[in-house]
């Protein structure tokens, strides 16, 4: 496995620019599958990500053609009998679940393994399970994959909210699924998110009819096919506040382009709450760290709240606060895995229940880490930019499902990150010895 070694105590300093969203091409990229033999969906700004290739992996084993013209996909479907999402890959990545909807509203039978993905706690998939029930879909789980089958799908009123608030995959899959059913779909406490809403106007642009983009309720007249179409898909929110904290907690001065300000309102204002400048010039954002961050406290919510998935890298900033900050995590109460890695680069955190109190420290040391799952990686590199010597991050492949060769990027703007293959490693221990 490779691993990430960081020379901290860099301020960074310059432009970075953001890639496409990840949770928003996963869905889009599953949405192909709607469509008819002989049909296109063509993708841009399309990140080079593990996630995306195993996304894309999964879709010829549906019958789809893909090509990639660097950041541009084209995803043709060329069979429309393949039913089965197999465990070998849908094990791999959570959203892999996307294809269930699709699946069921097209070829009216799938064979889809319960999906694996980051270990961040327990992300049940009863509420889309439930859904396409409520739609007419026959289901049971049987060695560990969900069968399931319908002559059409109809129209129903689908209720979304679970304990920690709307489903984002479910309402994606609920919404995919509810395209080509019978009649008439209401999803109830649909997610807000904006993946969410550029899957909406995707899927618009192929023929869906749907009302409501971007509230809870979301209203999908059924149609009888879907058609060709191409679209781009947005800027990565959590990326762009990835490179926003590298810059708040190495006191920088970085400019991340490519950013839509509305969809980052609740990350603003945490910055500015932690002492940084923040400035917003059309498609960017110029972030300057404070010589010292200030102690606040963050609560994850569903959007427009704090995202989750940011979680981690702004704990990474508190963790050199000049006081106490409290987290709060209300999205996934088990994601907290980066806390002990934390420590050991001599963060002071103490879990309770669903939050983390941080007593901030002058400064962080270098200590070898290891990344438990994607946004927990990206906080350890944060930290890891800050801190004083080296840290060696192991696990990185986590990192690589959502980041696109994130190294080369920080170095571009005064990083020192070297990643290094094991195979290097164990030649130089080989030749050593």
């Amino acid at each position: 496995m490779d691993r990430y070694i960081i020379e901290g105590g860099r301020r960074l300093h310059g432009r970075a620019r953001v890639k496409g969203a990840k949770n928003a091409a996963l869905p889009m990229i599953a949405a192909a599958l709607l469509m008819d033999p002989g049909h296109t969906l063509t993708l841009h700004n399309v990140p080079d990500l593990s996630d995306i290739q195993v996304m894309l992996a999964l879709l010829e084993a549906l019958g789809c053609t893909v090509q990639r013209d660097k950041e541009t996909v084209f995803i043709t479907v060329t069979d429309n009998r393949p039913i089965r999402a197999p465990y070998e890959i849908v094990s791999t990545m959570r959203a892999s679940i996307c294809v269930l909807g699709p699946l069921i509203a097209r070829r009216q039978q799938a064979h889809v393994s319960l999906p694996g993905g980051c270990a961040i706690g327990v992300r049940p998939v009863n509420l889309h399970l439930r859904g396409l029930e409520t739609m007419g879909a026959k289901i049971r789980v049987d060695h560990g994959y969900i069968i399931a089958n319908a002559k059409r799908l109809h129209g129903g009123v689908v209720y979304l909210g679970g304990e920690f608030g709307s489903t984002v995959t479910g309402t994606a899959n609920i919404l995919m699924a509810a395209t080509l059913a019978r009649g008439t779909t209401e999803i109830e406490y649909a997610a807000l998110e904006p993946e969410v809403q550029e899957l909406a106007r995707l899927l618009v642009r192929m023929g869906a009819r749907i009302d409501g983009i971007g509230s809870y309720r979301l209203t999908i007249h059924g149609v009888e096919h879907l058609h060709s179409t191409e679209a781009t898909v947005m800027p990565d929110r959590i990326e762009a506040g990835t490179f926003m904290a590298a810059a708040a907690i190495t006191r920088g001065d970085v400019t991340v382009e490519n950013v839509r300000f509305e969809d980052m309102v609740a990350v603003v204002e945490v910055l500015k709450a932690m002492g940084c400048r923040v400035d917003f010039d059309s498609y960017n954002v110029r972030v300057r760290g404070p010589k010292r961050i200030k102690p606040v406290d963050v609560t994850t919510l569903p959007y427009p709240g704090f995202p989750t998935d940011l979680q981690s890298q702004f704990m990474a900033c508190l963790a050199v606060a000049s006081g106490i900050s409290v987290v709060t995590e209300k999205i996934y109460p088990d994601r907290f895995m980066h806390v002990p890695e934390l420590g050991r680069m001599g963060a002071q955190i103490r879990k309770q229940d669903a939050a983390a109190i941080i007593v901030g420290v002058k400064e962080l040391h270098g200590a070898p880490v290891m990344a438990s799952d994607l946004r927990a990686g990206a906080g350890l590199i944060i930290a890891g930019l800050a801190a004083k010597g080296f840290t060696e991050i192991s696990r990185i492949y986590h990192v690589d499902r959502g980041y696109d060769r994130v190294e080369k990027r920080f170095n571009a703007i005064g990083a020192r990150i070297h990643r290094v293959a094991e195979k290097v490693e164990q030649r130089k221990t080989r030749k050593a010895e």
